[in-house]
């Protein structure tokens, strides 16, 4: 990639939100950006501030999982300019009059105890809500939530959601914890504005200048924060000789990716000081992981302190962190990274603070997939790690196997489960095949918190390389910056033997350096992800989603959708994941009355594989970019839809497409797409407009008809792709009414769309 489109795709990256917060920022949907503190103790009530925008009319908020009650209490945004100005104006009207009556309560120039009052209202609420330039407009309003988490709730991650009339938000993390809680002041932003207006009120200016802050707390606690630009916050504690204490700070696990690009994202660095300023230990990362975490072996009886801030001192509202202290159980890998569905598996553990070092899992009953391990040291619960079940068979690896020579037999299908034992270390395993038989080999190691960064390379029994990989990227991953993991897949071209070799990248190793190397056939399957993981639409009508499809070892057939339980009146349209492809566009319809709380829904995929009938369950999720270039879809709670119940122009019931789906486009061709509307005047009031269309696709022309209206499409051969197939999404806009403004001038206003009309399954054809 030459410098010049690099630097335009970053640029772009820059500008560009994400699609689901662009349809949401068009709908002034509510968005947040930042929650703090992002979580609170077991038994605790106490209050948040969740920045955001468009967060006027939020009235409720809901807390994914049992025990956690949310109440809205208050909202805040910073005065608008003029707003300010004519409050200033009106406050410089009454000093004036305070002056000219000389405090006299009567005559001509009175001055009465309403004046007194209205001085009081304005510089109230000027001091409430100072207007501010500065102020970033995707975090500028906060509302203030009254949290309660019962005594009773269960520790970890959840999520958070706000709700307002015309749709629920984005989701947001938020934990429940069980040591106790402290939170430093909630920050603000440099405010010129405000210091202007309070020194002509004679008081000090409020915007701080480098924020440095200090506390003093007992431990075990989890702290809670946030870091300004400059920001270094310092907590002391006593610790007594021998202490193995835990420090863990959590800020990219709360916010991974930001609101813009600007100034970048929280990249944490944790220090360790005695009581006389001597620096004992220091770090930004925990193996892979952006955040960190030290092991702390007190070494005499004293005062410590842990100081948190900014590598490069970035900040900003949402550089939020939630850092634990304390004598915590801390589990830093595991072996082996799985096991054998319906089987039990011997973990042994290392970290620190543990009260094991072996664990045995009962895995019966349990479906292959990913899943978590954590135990507890006198009712602390550790950090989880993850771990993987498949059904294939297994095996452990066995030294010596660092050579071809001296390479370790196995047969295929297997799972095996082995590590990097020390810098340098390389694995080979042998296999025998035969002629046309294809075979792939997969890593699970970074996937599964290892640190490995593997590469596999596949050769004969010659020696000749007939496959190599580093890196492979699984959209499935959530939000690895670094697809670490290898995967390659090879026909063998003879019968006889070959080897497989697995190594770290960088020639890293140790104890850590786990890994699981499957070697088998492929296994065609897929896996679905549905965004975005919440839904807005009013009664009656319709909103398009997309469906993803991960297809695993070549799987290519095509996937139906349905929704599984859905309460009466939701339905969708375009249900199918075409053949070959990896998203579709769908459109979902619901119910013709509102519905008073979010609904939550479930998608299923059904596919034949093999002869037999497949079903996955489409996990919701967020699509979202990170720094500048990285594209995750990071998994949600659950698949939430609010229906409002706004006054609408129609329902989607009154369209119908009238043409035969899918509807054939020849590349280089048009084709007629005929659709019955509302009423004969519909034409006349509202435009069509094609959403996302596929490359070389574009909507030449819209005639009323005796029916509704048509739709002209055009295909150009040069980009369109023969064999597409998919759905064609499209919006239905008011039209602008006339008016004096040049074309051009009218053609830069936005066009919101009321509706969707179902979603048009289509096809090319070749010419």
């Amino acid at each position: 990639m030459n410098a010049i489109r690099k630097c335009a795709i970053l640029f772009l990256a820059f500008l560009l939100p994400t699609l689901g917060w662009a349809q949401q920022k068009q709908q002034n949907i509510p968005h947040i950006a930042y929650v703090y503190p992002a979580g609170g103790q077991m038994g605790a009530t106490f209050q948040i501030t969740v920045g955001g925008q468009f967060l006027a009319s939020v009235s409720n908020a809901y807390v994914s999982g049992p025990g956690v009650q949310a109440q809205v209490m208050e909202y805040n945004r910073p005065l608008p300019q003029q707003q300010f100005k004519d409050l200033q104006d009106e406050l410089k009207q009454l000093q004036e009059k305070r002056k000219a009556s000389g405090g006299v309560s009567s005559g001509t120039n009175a001055w009465t105890d309403a004046d007194t009052r209205r001085m009081t209202e304005i510089r109230d609420k000027i001091l409430k809500n100072p207007p501010n330039r500065k102020a970033n407009p995707a975090m500028e309003e906060t509302i203030t939530l009254k949290i309660s988490i019962a005594t009773n709730s269960e520790p970890g991650e959840r999520e958070i959601r706000l709700k307002a009339p015309n749709g629920v938000s984005n989701p947001f993390v938020f934990c429940v914890g069980e040591l106790p809680e402290f939170s430093k002041p909630l920050s603000k932003t440099a405010n010129p504005d405000l210091d202007r207006f309070l020194q002509k009120l004679g008081a000090k200016p409020a915007s701080p200048g480098t924020p440095k802050f200090e506390a003093r707390v007992n431990l075990p606690a989890t702290l809670n924060g946030q870091i300004m630009p400059g920001g270094m916050d310092r907590y002391r504690f006593e610790a007594r000789k021998g202490q193995q204490l835990v420090i863990s700070a959590g800020a990219r696990a709360l916010i991974p990716y930001l609101a813009d690009a600007v100034p970048g994202w929280f990249e944490a660095r944790l220090t360790i000081f005695d009581a006389k300023g001597n620096e004992l230990a220091s770090d930004e990362r925990f193996h892979f992981r952006p955040d960190p975490v030290i092991h702390f072996a007190v070494p005499q009886d004293g005062d410590y302190a842990v100081e948190i801030h900014d590598s490069i001192f970035r900040g900003r509202e949402d550089f939020v962190y939630r850092l634990t202290l304390g004598e915590l159980p801390f589990v830093t890998s595991i072996f082996p990274l799985g096991g054998p569905v319906d089987g039990k598996t011997d973990f042994e553990l290392t970290g620190w603070n543990l009260p094991i070092y072996t664990l045995t899992v009962d895995n019966t009953g349990k479906p292959p997939g990913m899943y978590s391990i954590s135990i507890t040291n006198h009712g602390r619960f550790s950090n989880l790690l993850p771990f993987a079940l498949d059904n294939l068979p297994e095996c452990s690896e066995r030294e010596p196997n660092n050579s071809p020579e001296t390479a370790q037999a196995v047969t295929l299908p297997v799972i095996i489960n082995g590590r990097m034992d020390k810098p340098g270390d390389e694995d080979v395993y042998r296999f025998s095949g035969r002629a046309g038989e294809r075979i792939v080999a997969e890593v699970y190691a970074r996937r599964l918190d290892s640190p490995l960064d593997s590469t596999l390379t596949l050769t004969d029994a010659a020696g000749k390389q007939l496959a190599f990989n580093d890196d492979y990227d699984d959209k499935g991953s959530g939000l690895e910056t670094h697809h670490a993991d290898s995967y390659l897949t090879a026909t063998l071209p003879a019968d006889g033997n070959y080897y497989l070799r697995i190594a770290d990248a960088q020639q890293n190793g140790g104890p850590d350096y786990a890994y699981r190397l499957r070697l088998s056939a492929p296994r065609p399957d897929f896996a679905l992800r549905v965004s975005p993981s919440g839904l807005n639409l009013r009664a009656g009508l319709s909103v398009p989603f997309t469906v993803y499809a991960l297809r695993k070892d070549g799987f290519t057939n095509a996937i139906d959708l349905r929704l599984k339980s859905a309460p009466a009146g939701f339905s969708i349209t375009g249900a199918r994941v075409p053949e070959n492809q990896d998203q579709t566009m769908v459109t979902l319809k619901g119910p013709a009355q509102p519905e008073p709380e979010p609904v939550k829904l479930e998608l299923q995929g059904r596919a034949v594989i093999g002869g037999c009938e497949v079903t996955h369950a489409a996990v919701p999720a967020e699509d979202l970019m990170q720094a500048f270039a990285y594209w995750h879809l990071v998994p949600s709670r659950a698949f939430e839809v609010a229906v409002a119940g706004n006054p609408r122009p129609f329902a989607s019931n009154d369209f119908k497409i009238l043409s035969a789906t899918p509807v054939k486009i020849s590349a280089g061709g048009t084709a007629f797409i005929s659709i019955s509307t509302p009423s004969g005047a519909f034409a006349n009031r509202f435009d069509l407009e094609l959403n996302s269309a596929p490359e070389g696709i574009t909507l030449e022309k819209i005639s009323p008809s005796d029916k509704g209206v048509e739709m002209l499409l055009r295909c150009d051969a040069a980009t369109a792709k023969p064999g597409l197939q998919g759905n064609l999404i499209v919006n239905v806009i008011p039209k602008t009414p006339a008016t004096n403004q040049p074309p051009k001038a009218r053609g830069n206003q936005p066009r919101k769309p009321v509706g969707v009309l179902p979603a048009i399954p289509f096809q090319i054809s070749p010419e």
